[in-house]
């Protein structure tokens, strides 16, 4: 088998390379049909980074002030993808200045002289779509104050990138590899001179892929929430691009963002992020607001789970939970072990968070961040939920997939006394001890408190023989267990009443306060916030419930209460730091 797809991989890479030479024999296009718009919105901080020479990609910061992007050696195949796929200009295009304009045109010409002719690492479809997509976005950006001979060669390059996308876009990989493909050349299409035949099939393509990628709940494979946004957001642009040329979409398109919209409203906090869940951030500053204003949708949220996640919502606080499997096969190579792991935000302000994902920080960082020690939720003897299996290579890079998952994860949404309760269970465990961990969590009608309940039992008798041996294993001292609750950064923490008790100030002056029930000891310990656009992980602080499965049947009991003195409406105006180079 490995042998096989080493081959195919081989194949894939080889076709790739002769359609890339090929595609530059094509009649060019010699102009735009219409003026193109900036849709994609960029971080102006980060595009004065890169004005500056502070180079930050895949987690790898170099200093080069002058020097121009293809010079540099790279330090991996993620820093390579990154920069070949021209994401980067959203930024320097979010500045708009002159300096930095001389430095995008100079970054972008260059990249068409040593590469226009199919050469080099940036010939894949999925980076071709990003790329072209980019360079439609910013064409007045990039081509302003530029010579004939520039703007024909702007012109051939992005030509050619288009044929190739015709000819390529079926072996990009599913997902949002394959939608960044077809919404590049679709929009391609529809706005050079000369190429609209190019964007006939795509349409349709695009059509197939919302109907095979996205299900009825409005959810995708990989269960990563910033991935459906980016995913909403193409479907989206696409969508206009064809309506304003008068154009329409297929069916399954427009249904497919329908769908999309509620489930991304549940996976959304208080204070406007996405839940970080299986390899997502929250998000593009802004990005998720206008995908939600720009889809036509009426505001709605998904009903009982999102997307395998259900959210807990009153007053200020909203509370999300991965309640489903992780996903399996092609679709878990950013998978995590989160099962029943919980976010919460008040306000503006996150509170309780998972750890994220470490891929811009290295493989080890990577590796990290998707084991169950990383989330807020139960891990039971050093062991996660969930396991690492085969490797697969996702575009150039090679990835772990889970290939060992929990089997059943039974959810229950009800009406608490005074709020609303979710009650989970999941068997991640039962193969290795013969434990299910079970966790209730309830959230009271005016969001200024939480009561939960992490429960491990050992259901049958067979279950019992399974964890009667780990006891013995352990000479009586029982199966050791976590409870792990990470905090955000920004929370300024201290231990109190004798060690009962932790309390947690928030920057909006909101005080809350973990109290526990049960054979645990308390400790708070250090964490890391991993998040991307940052040159290093944020150093923060975990709060963690240590303690030992004796019987057949061992709870705990937390919770998480708002200070009696701490006001029903907060007006939050600390601002947040901006700069993320630190």
């Amino acid at each position: 088998m490995f042998r096989l797809d080493a081959a195919k991989r081989a194949q894939t890479r080889l076709l790739n390379r002769v359609h890339a030479r090929l595609s530059a024999r094509v009649k060019p296009a010699t102009a735009f049909v219409g003026t193109p718009e900036p849709r994609t919105v960029g971080s102006y901080a980060r595009g004065r980074q890169l004005t500056a020479g502070n180079l930050l990609f895949a987690g790898h910061l170099v200093e080069a002030p002058g020097a121009v992007l293809w010079d540099i050696t790279p330090p991996d195949d993620a820093f390579l993808e990154e920069i070949h796929g021209f994401i980067w200009l959203d930024d320097m295009a979010s500045v708009g200045d002159m300096a930095t304009r001389k430095i995008a045109q100079t970054w972008l010409f260059d990249w068409i002289r040593r590469y226009g002719n199919g050469s080099g690492p940036g010939w894949t479809p999925e980076l071709a779509g990003r790329r072209v997509i980019r360079w439609l976005h910013h064409a007045i950006f990039v081509l302003g104050g530029c010579t004939p001979e520039e703007s024909r060669a702007f012109f051939r390059s992005i030509a050619q990138q288009t044929i190739f996308l015709n000819r390529r876009w079926h072996s990009s990989t599913p997902g949002l590899p394959r939608f960044e493909a077809l919404t590049g050349l679709i929009s391609a299409g529809l706005s050079l001179q000369g190429m609209e035949s190019q964007a006939d099939p795509a349409i349709k393509a695009l059509g197939h892929e919302c109907v095979r990628q996205v299900n009825e709940a409005g959810g995708i494979p990989t269960r990563n929430p910033e991935e459906l946004m980016e995913v909403c957001t193409l479907l989206i642009w696409a969508r206009d691009a064809l309506q304003e040329t008068g154009r329409a979409p297929e069916l399954s398109h427009i249904q497919a963002i329908s769908k999309i919209i509620p489930t991304l409203r549940a996976l959304r906090h208080a204070d406007g992020g996405l839940a970080r869940f299986h390899g997502g951030g929250r998000g593009v500053e802004g990005r998720l607001d206008t995908a939600l204003a720009a889809a036509g949708v009426k505001a709605q949220v998904a009903q009982d789970l999102a997307m395998g996640y259900a959210r807990l919502s009153a007053g200020r606080t909203t509370m999300v939970i991965d309640a489903a499997a992780p996903p399996t096969g092609l679709a878990s190579f950013n998978a995590h072990a989160s099962t029943l792991a919980f976010e919460l935000t008040s306000g503006r302000r996150p509170l309780i968070v998972n750890c994220g994902s470490g891929a811009t920080f290295g493989e080890d960082w990577r590796r990290a961040g998707r084991a169950t020690p990383s989330h807020s939720t139960l891990c039971l003897d050093g062991f996660s939920s969930s396991r690492l299996g085969a490797t697969s290579r996702m575009g150039p890079i090679e990835r772990e997939l889970l290939d060992d998952v929990p089997k059943g994860v039974p959810v229950e949404m009800s009406r608490a006394t005074d709020g609303v309760r979710f009650e989970g269970g999941h068997d991640g465990y039962l193969r290795t001890h013969g434990l299910t961990h079970a966790r209730i969590l309830e959230l009271t009608f005016d969001g200024r408190g939480i009561v939960g309940e992490d429960l491990l039992v050992a259901l049958d008798s067979g279950n019992k023989v399974r964890f009667d041996q780990k006891l013995e294993d352990s000479r009586l001292s029982g199966v050791p267990f976590d409870i792990r609750f990470h905090l955000h950064p920004e929370v300024d923490t201290a231990i109190d009443m004798n060690g009962t008790a932790v309390s947690m100030a928030l920057r909006s002056g909101e005080i809350w306060v973990f109290r526990f029930e049960g054979q645990c000891d308390l400790s708070l310990e250090p964490s890391v916030y991993l998040e991307k656009g940052r040159l290093r992980p944020r150093a923060t602080k975990q709060i963690v419930l240590s303690g030992r499965a004796m019987k057949y049947a061992t709870r705990v009991r937390w919770s998480l209460a708002k200070a009696q003195d701490t006001a029903i409406a907060v007006r939050d105006l600390v601002q947040d730091d901006a700069m993320l180079l630190n």
